[in-house]
């Protein structure tokens, strides 16, 4: 088989995100067939056996994952203009009473995490936000097998021939859409399931179909739900918990 870069094959078997890998690779803590390998860009045999080392292992330990009942108002990344960041809301008094976890708060927390995912300034319900780049690519790595689910309300006429369209006959950005779950809930209410995200998908997946986007609220991300975590509240992404089984 062709060699490929180690970083690439470290990121494909989710041992980390391809930044983990080249920093990991850059201090000397990526063993390839027993061999220690420090050089960035280095190449492969794609089917050699790929080990951290202990401190490696410890370090993505100690990284959190952070669920977040984003409000509308909060934009997902940096902040833009007069909209704050959602990681702003990430204090002590923000968070939920009812977490669930013992991790203790520290300021260290908030170091290089990301949102995983976003949702437009217009949109709230959960947002994960991370350090570990193993998450971030079970996320929304291009191979991403975990679904989103949504509650859209929306304004416009409902028809099976509109809900087919949705599920199945739309593109965007001149590449058409993988496939989607829609389905009518009660009164002007729909639920989408994604394995993906284009930017504003949903609202843009309506618009085709002359459908207006109320609200929009995402509710779960592959097997972790928002549940009960109230709007503007925090809480860490439990030991026992994984977005896929």
């Amino acid at each position: 088989m062709n060699p490929e870069r180690l970083s690439k094959i470290m990121a494909r078997r989710g041992l980390c995100s391809r930044r983990e890998a080249d920093g990991f690779i850059e201090q000397g803590l990526v063993f390839v067939d027993g061999a220690r390998v420090n050089r960035l860009g280095t190449k492969i045999d794609p089917e050699s056996r790929i080990e951290l080392a202990a401190e490696a292992r410890t370090r993505q330990e100690t990284r959190v994952t952070i669920l977040l009942n984003k409000p509308v108002g909060y934009v997902s990344g940096q902040p833009e203009g007069k909209y704050p960041p959602a990681v702003a809301l990430i204090d002590p008094a923000n968070r939920w009473k009812c977490d669930p976890s013992t991790q203790k708060f520290s300021p260290a927390h908030l170091e290089g995490i990301a949102p995983a995912g976003r949702l437009d300034v217009d949109s709230h319900g959960l947002l994960v936000l991370t350090q570990d780049g193993r998450v971030a690519r079970r996320l929304i790595g291009a191979d991403s097998e975990v679904d989103k689910e949504y509650r859209v309300r929306v304004k416009g006429r409902v028809t099976d021939g509109t809900l087919e369209k949705l599920r199945h006959g739309l593109s965007l950005d001149g590449r058409k859409l993988k496939p989607a779950r829609v389905e009518r809930l009660r009164g002007d209410s729909l639920r989408f399931v994604l394995r993906e995200g284009r930017k504003r998908q949903i609202r843009r997946m309506c618009g085709l179909v002359d459908l207006e986007v109320l609200n929009l609220k995402r509710v779960r991300i592959g097997r972790v739900r928002l549940g009960r975590l109230p709007s503007g509240r925090w809480r860490y992404l439990g030991e026992q918990e994984s977005f896929r089984g």
